[in-house]
């Protein structure tokens, strides 16, 4: 994750739904002469007019343009190599409808290069300060830019993310996007379908009492990676029928230290299953590492594993919570 975060279905141009299933909720000539507000992070950001060459970075920003139906007003998207599963992933041809920029991140160049009229990016999914790749230096090149609220700057810190629960961090994203490209209807039930999702299994979750404590491990040996109350883990969690061990932490993604872990003691670690290094690999660490030996989670060896992209700000978090959720009652019925 540390890397990939710093690193990281069609609307026609007419009034008629398109074969991907989306359908323009207004005119087209209307919406393209008008101009759209939204508030992003916090901020009013006014678009001229709807985005036809949309750039973005990383897998969950990409598939939230996906699951809306606007692979043709894409340029291209960003992202590392693997992708995870997407057997499962009802939007997954956009895969091979837009173009592949980069197996790395989003620079300048290649978003000049793709002739972009929109980045779609988060801070530390595509934006960064230490390179000057930021709303701001495109704004200087005439490039409009939407930040993805689940890493909105919050200000308790320099680095600190997040200003809302991770979902409904989701629902802004697909309501703003819905308004901005004229797809109301279609972000509208996209999120209802999400919030019934989540709901059918927030109503089998264990009692309070009862809930499992769990610990959203990512990467790092010397200290670990992991979610705070801002990402989307934290909410995946607790919708789910659990904990999150670091909820008090005012921020999205972040490090900790073991010995935190070791006191809070989860019942459950979840593992976030990308990169280089596999999620075998990633639990055989855990299973093995010596100030863990007591943690319940480890001695029940109960480690549980989602996809990267489960696990940011997409439109498969709700998919997410339903299987963690299963997972968790079982643990609990054995408790």
């Amino acid at each position: 994750m540390r890397k990939l975060i710093a690193t990281a279905l069609c609307l026609a141009a007419t009034a008629t739904a398109t074969g991907c299933g989306a359908t323009v909720d207004k005119p087209a000539s209307n919406a393209e002469s008008s101009a759209v507000t939204l508030t992003n992070c916090g901020r009013e950001v006014t678009y001229d007019k709807v985005p036809e060459r949309v750039v973005t970075n990383d897998v969950g920003i990409t598939e939230l343009m996906f699951a809306l139906g606007l692979e043709d007003r894409m340029a291209g998207f960003a992202m590392p190599d693997d992708k995870g599963d997407l057997s499962g992933v009802p939007w997954k041809d956009g895969y091979g409808k837009v173009k592949w920029l980069s197996k790395d991140q989003l620079t300048k160049e290649n978003v000049l290069d793709a002739r972009a009229d929109l980045v779609f990016a988060g801070w530390n999914y595509g934006f960064r300060e230490n390179s000057g790749f930021t709303p701001d230096a495109l704004n200087k090149l005439g490039i409009p830019s939407y930040v993805l609220t689940e890493s909105c700057h919050n200000g308790r810190t320099e680095s600190s993310r997040g200003i809302m629960p991770p979902l409904d961090a989701l629902y802004a994203d697909l309501t703003n996007l819905g308004k901005l490209f004229g797809v109301e209807k279609r972000a509208a039930a996209l999120v209802a379908d999400f919030k019934k999702q989540v709901a059918q299994v927030r109503a089998k979750a264990p009692a309070a009492a009862d809930r499992p404590k769990v610990f959203l491990y990512d990467s790092g040996q010397d200290q670990p990676f992991t979610s705070g109350r801002y990402a989307a883990p934290e909410q995946i969690i607790s919708e789910a029928g659990g904990v999150n061990v670091m909820h008090d932490v005012q921020d999205s993604w972040t490090t900790v230290g073991w010995e935190s872990v070791v006191q809070r003691d989860p019942d459950v670690i979840v593992i976030c299953d990308y990169g280089d290094v596999s999620a075998e690999q990633k639990k055989k660490f855990l299973l093995s590492y010596p100030p863990l030996r007591n943690v319940s989670a480890v001695q029940h060896k109960r480690i549980f594993v989602l996809d990267y992209v489960d696990l940011v700000e997409s439109p498969r978090n709700p998919s997410a919570v339903a299987r963690l959720g299963t997972y968790l009652r079982t643990v609990a019925e054995e408790r």
